[in-house]
């Protein structure tokens, strides 16, 4: 068998021991068993098992068809604004939805950062493989264009400062009282993606011809990388 069907066999285990189990309840020992291999064997291709979570949350990313979309459009003002929004619309429906696995992975990503970090690095490390550059070079388009006045800050910590900023008020809402009452649903996602898109240099003139279509258009199928 060679190695790409190894690691593949290796993930689809993993894949069924995640669902069944969930993150706490999975071991490298169990994904080992449920692939038929040793465990000396799945850490020739895995480091660990948040190496192993990581790389599953990865490939869901890359096959979600609305991810897909988003990554195929060329860089500009319209994009950025697309993504920024989307990932405010993610973040804060995890509190919303009756979706515990997404609940689960903020959880444990929060956890990460208080733990080994291991998780936590790993799952930036992927979402800047994934979406990293088109961040980038559509800044760069939207600086270019007028819409956006450059910042001393370097474009890729611009994106981290964004969600850093995200991923806190998501994790404010988790509690079934929540930390902080920032108001309705709807002012909140449009609030945040404004705060968000004004701190990455988007002038308020592109933010008003862009932002209010992008939040008229219908709820996407969240991209499971955002919601690290």
């Amino acid at each position: 068998m060679t190695s790409d069907l190894r690691r593949q066999l290796i993930l689809g285990a993993a894949k069924r021991c995640f669902a069944r189990h969930g993150y706490a309840g999975t071991t490298t020992k169990s994904v080992a068993a449920a692939a038929a291999i040793s465990e000396a064997l799945l850490f020739k291709h895995f480091s660990s098992k948040a190496a192993l979570y990581a790389e599953i949350l990865s490939e869901e990313c890359e096959t979600d068809p609305d991810f897909e979309l988003l990554l195929g459009q060329e860089p500009s003002t319209a994009t950025l604004v697309k993504l920024m929004a989307g990932m405010v619309r993610h973040f804060l429906s995890i509190a919303d939805g009756p979706n515990d696995q997404e609940e689960q992975r903020l959880r444990l990503m929060a956890t990460s950062h208080l733990d080994d970090g291991e998780f936590a690095r790993l799952i930036y490390a992927k979402i800047d493989d994934l979406i990293g550059d088109k961040f980038v070079n559509s800044l760069e388009r939207a600086v270019a264009c007028g819409d956006a006045v450059r910042s001393a800050a370097t474009p890729r910590d611009l994106f981290w400062f964004a969600h850093h900023t995200v991923l806190m008020a998501a994790l404010t809402r988790l509690p079934s009282t929540p930390c902080l009452a920032y108001g309705t649903a709807d002012s909140l996602e449009r609030q945040l993606s404004e705060f968000i898109l004004r701190g990455i240099g988007l002038t308020d003139a592109a933010i008003a011809c862009y932002l209010d279509h992008e939040l008229s258009q219908p709820p996407a199928r969240p991209a499971t990388a955002e919601s690290a």
